[in-house]
């Protein structure tokens, strides 16, 4: 089997190995509770809010795995796809208690954009690409799901809103990559592209921090 080209971007294998498992099922998790609540605003049914779920949790991800020319991570590992039933489970049976913790989630949703993001792109650099493809792709990891779960509810995808969103992956992703090439080890770069992410959205929401919308002409 030829050898996988790696970029010039220095890699340490066992920080990232360690946290990924516990990462995506987190992230899932979070996700799919989104979808799921999601769905039940629009009046869905079961089998509509475990789609809804499903695209929201693990969207991004396909799509990212899909353009990299491999198997998509839940076809490999079906704890991921058990994560998301679960969530949707226990969503609809405690359904008032979780949306008692909607500013809570929110804090979960942000710390979920952040984390994809900065493993989407670390995925898309073991697999060769360059630093600015590997930077998409992060972005497409983190926010893709979402942009799927918005159009099947009939809305506006929220990256394409005046809210500030997939600009706070891409400001994480970039730091992330100019710390990659200091002398530190791989823990820091990572953690400071995730903190980016994390207060950019706190700090949009909290400070209702937006774009302008394109008026016509």
């Amino acid at each position: 089997m030829p050898q996988i080209p790696i970029p010039d971007i220095p890699i340490t294998e066992i920080p990232v190995s360690a946290l990924i498992p516990a990462i995506d099922i987190l992230g899932t998790f979070v996700f799919a509770i989104s979808g799921t609540l999601t769905a039940a605003a629009k009046k869905l049914d079961p089998f509509g809010a475990s789609v809804i779920a499903f695209v929201t949790a693990l969207g991004g991800g396909t799509l990212r795995d899909v353009l990299l020319n491999v198997r998509p991570v839940w076809v490999q590992e079906e704890k991921l796809l058990i994560t998301v039933f679960v969530s949707v489970v226990v969503t609809l049976l405690f359904r008032r208690k979780v949306e008692k913790y909607r500013k809570t989630m929110f804090l979960f949703d942000s710390m979920g954009i952040a984390l994809f993001t900065i493993l989407g792109l670390e995925k898309a650099l073991r697999f060769g690409v360059s630093p600015l493809i590997a930077l998409v792709m992060g972005v497409v990891t983190a926010v893709f799901g979402g942009v799927v779960r918005d159009i099947l509810c009939n809305d506006i995808p929220l990256i394409f809103r005046r809210e500030i969103y997939a600009t706070a992956c891409l400001a994480g992703g970039v730091v992330y990559l100019l710390m990659r090439l200091a002398p530190v080890p791989q823990e820091v770069p990572m953690a400071a592209g995730v903190l980016v992410i994390i207060v950019i959205r706190v700090l949009a929401v909290k400070l209702n921090w937006a774009f302008p919308n394109l008026n016509a002409s």
